[in-house]
This record gives C-alpha cells, structure tokens and sequence, in this order.
C-alpha cells in the first residue's frame, strides 16, 4: 500500500471509537452545540488582502516530527495576532500526532478565526466531531472517496452548518467540481507518494471553476509564489511545514506576510 491507502486502512480501525465518542458527545451536551454559528472560511478569503491558512502540524508521515513540543493553545493564537487569514489544524492522531482538542484548545486560548478540520475524513461521524470541537470547514479529499460518497459527505456537512474545501490533486480528480463545494482545493503533494510540486497549481488552475474561490496547499515557502498564485487566480494558501518547523510560527507567519 502507499501512503494514502495505508492512512485510510487505520482510519478505518478508528472509526468504531469516533462513532462511540461522538455519541457519548451527543447525549452528554445539547445539540445545539452541532448548529452554533461558524465563521465561514471562504468569506475570510474573499475578503483577505494575503489569504494564509496558516496551520498547526505537528508531524507528518514524511518529515516526521516537525514540532513535538508544539502547543494548539500557543501556535494557533499566535497565527491569528500576526495576520493569518484563517487556519488549518491537523486532527489526525496516528500519522499526523493531531487531535480534535486541539481545535477546542485553540478556541478556548481566545482563536476567532475560521478553522480548518484537516483530517482523512470517510464518515459522516467524523463530521459531527468536526462541528463538535467548533472547526467551520471540513476538508474533503477526493482520493480517498468516491464520487457518491464525497457528494454524501459534503451534503452533511452543509446540514451541520459546516464548509467544505473539496482537494484534488490530478485532472482525473476535477470532476468532483460538479459537486459545488465552497472551496476547490489543489494540492501540490502527492498523497500515494507524498511528492510535492507547487507547478501543479499553475496546470490544474485553468480547469477549475472560473467564480470558485481555489486553495493551493502544501510546499509553499516562499512569498514570490503566492503571488504568482495569486495572479494566477487562486485565493487561499495552505501553509504548514515552512512556518511550523522555525523556532516561532507565528513571527515567521508576521514575516512573511511583511514579505508580500
């Protein structure tokens, strides 16, 4: 198996437990919790002058650790003081060393922002628990579902009030754009082989929806990049790695944005 069928095995494993933990979560708080009003992530781009999503990765199945010592209740806050659009944080616990509480951590340390919920989601469980540590977007990958069933999770997901960032990777990927997510994303990394190439961005930008709101995520280093993106038409960028393995993410985000 590559990387990708290898993760989505063990999400399969998990997903008896995030069932058991969703319900436990459901009947022990109100579910008015699930509808709370959410910041919306796409309107955070249109409007954004810079369009980071600056996110909170603590490890990858690559790198390997990235940040051991890195806190949800530290990072993220200090994303959001130094002009982050919005941000992504990584839930997945096996490859990525994430958690769900981290999302609650960072919102409980004073985070308003829209968040992101990065993780391999496959189940509509996992969107409850999305909407019940108070994410506003889910990210939804369309290597890892089918057609119908990506169309099935997105649906839900806008019935608990929650975006979806659709990621494609290839031109075989794009004909999940009928599926009408709020933001199309492209991702320069490889899944199966976690090779990554920003020029995928510039190849794939031109078959996307013309009005859509498009998300160019991972191996973005460097600020003559995004606005290259930028100009190409993309409006959001999915950084993690550049900012997460400096001494301090939130001054290196500052400086970077000093940089556009």
């Amino acid at each position: 198996m590559d990387i990708l069928e290898q993760i989505i095995a063990h999400k399969q494993l998990e997903l008896p437990a995030i069932r058991k933990a969703v319900d436990n979560a459901l009947s022990n708080y109100s579910t008015e919790l699930l509808f709370a009003p959410k910041s919306s992530l796409r309107k955070a781009l249109i409007e954004s002058d810079t369009g980071i999503i600056a996110e909170f990765k603590r490890r990858s199945p690559s790198k390997g650790w990235i940040k051991e010592d890195g806190r949800a209740d530290i990072i993220p806050l200090s994303y959001q003081h130094n002009g982050a659009s919005a941000l992504s944080i990584l839930t997945d616990e096996q490859y990525f060393a994430g958690q769900d509480d981290f999302i609650l951590e960072a919102k409980q340390s004073g985070v308003t922002l829209p968040i992101l919920y990065k993780n391999f989601v496959i189940d509509e469980a996992q969107l409850y628990a999305a909407a019940l540590c108070g994410a506003s977007a889910v990210l939804l990958i369309a290597a890892c579902l089918t057609k119908v069933r990506c169309k099935s999770l997105l649906e839900k997901a806008h019935e608990l009030g929650l975006e979806v960032l659709l990621e494609m990777h290839s031109e075989t990927e794009l004909e999940y754009t009928e599926l009408k997510p709020d933001l199309y994303g492209i991702n320069n990394r490889n899944l199966g082989t976690f090779i990554t190439d920003v020029e995928n961005s510039f190849h794939l930008v031109e078959l996307l929806p013309k009005d859509s709101v498009k998300v160019s995520e991972s191996g973005i280093s460097n600020p003559e990049t995004v606005k290259a993106l930028r100009a190409a038409g993309f409006r959001g960028f999915l950084m993690g790695e550049h900012f997460m393995k400096s001494n301090n993410p939130g001054i290196t985000l500052k400086h970077f944005i000093e940089k556009l």
